[in-house]
């Protein structure tokens, strides 16, 4: 009886054991996976705006799939930030180019875990276009205001610069209310007297201002030198780890995309162009166009010193409750590898490409 005893207390003590060492493998977290080589696939995410035009040419012109080789590619429209972040974060996306405000959220979403930005795309091209008659902010009380989604970058630059202004946000006529609606709907509201105007990203600033809307703020004028990153790219951390090859080479693209826009604007524009009707079943009017392409400036620097202050700005705008440590957004390896092999001098990380 004794014998059996201590067999069965031996067992439980071999069964506890196991549990316990289970329990304590699940919760190490799991090592970053090591490269990999080329990925099969790369699910690329972008918006059928100016904005977005190096993304929009490497598509149509083949870069991306020239360099990414055996790697197949993928793509997928947004209207806005926030809902490719979900497409990221979700696992359905590999990569995206994205406003800076949804991609400090993502990395604040995920304990700046599960996304990296990776390389810029463009600088400029958001302005807050209104009716003629509204000259100065204290004009804009009363008034409905649009951005394309909650908390996407011209959301937040709309509300920090409303804030800044003393201007409140609500309704009534001493306040602003600002409606967060698709950018073909903003317009179709400023045609019919709906809206008084909004902040927009190009093209959609340049429609307003064919339909009849004026450029109240350029955002250019409120960054240094006029620059600040409109447009990112940002990749899922663990496909940068497995397939850092893979990502470069979709960098590669983009740079082609660049310096085909720098050597022939005109081809440019038509290409950016062909590739939104296809997107949007609607082309742009050469006046729209034209206008787009002088408010903004393509390059892969991600202006990596501004986030500092693009984090605070989305408290400032009441978009987020605290301010995102963004140490460790970045990872510009993959970047200044297909810049040093164009000649083309290194990018500064501003110390983000590190943690804590």
């Amino acid at each position: 009886m004794r014998i059996r005893t201590r067999t069965l207390l031996a067992a439980a003590l071999v069964t506890l054991a196991a549990v316990a060492g289970c329990s304590r493998a699940a919760e190490t977290p799991a090592a970053p996976q090591a490269a990999t080589g080329p990925a099969a696939e790369l699910r690329l995410g972008y918006f059928p705006n100016i904005t977005h035009a190096p993304a929009l040419i490497a598509d149509s012109k083949g870069f991306f799939t020239s360099e990414l080789g055996s790697t197949k590619l993928t793509t997928q429209a947004f209207n806005a930030g926030p809902e490719e972040v979900a497409a990221l974060l979700g696992g359905s996306l590999d990569a995206g180019f994205i406003g800076s405000s949804p991609a400090i959220n993502a990395f604040a979403k995920s304990n700046g875990e599960a996304i990296r930005i990776v390389a810029g795309s463009t600088s400029g091209g958001a302005q807050l276009v209104t009716t003629p008659d509204i000259t100065s902010p204290a004009q804009l009380k009363g008034k409905i205001l649009a951005t394309p989604q909650l908390g996407n970058t011209q959301d937040v630059s709309l509300k920090k610069w409303l804030k800044e202004n003393n201007l409140e946000i609500g309704t009534g006529p001493d306040k602003v209310t600002v409606q967060n609606l698709d950018n073909p709907r903003t317009l179709d509201l400023y045609k019919s007297g709906g809206l008084a105007g909004g902040w927009l990203p190009e093209p959609w600033s340049s429609r307003l201002v064919d339909a009849g809307a004026k450029s109240l703020v350029d955002e250019r004028t409120l960054w240094p030198n006029g620059q600040y990153p409109a447009t990112v790219l940002i990749v899922r951390t663990d496909y940068l780890q497995q397939h850092p090859d893979t990502v470069q080479a979709l960098i590669r693209g983009e740079e082609k995309a660049i310096a085909f826009a720098t050597a022939d604007p005109a081809g440019a524009k038509t290409v950016t162009n062909d590739t939104i009707k296809k997107l949007t079943n609607s082309a742009l009017a050469p006046s729209v166009l034209d206008r787009a392409f002088t408010q903004l400036s393509f390059t892969t620097d991600p202006f990596a010193a501004t986030f500092l202050q693009l984090s605070k700005d989305s408290v400032t705008a009441g978009v987020t409750p605290k301010e995102t440590d963004v140490k460790g957004l970045f990872d510009l390896t993959a970047l200044n590898a297909a810049r040093k092999a164009l000649g083309q001098p290194a990018v500064d990380a501003a110390g983000l490409d590190k943690q804590g």
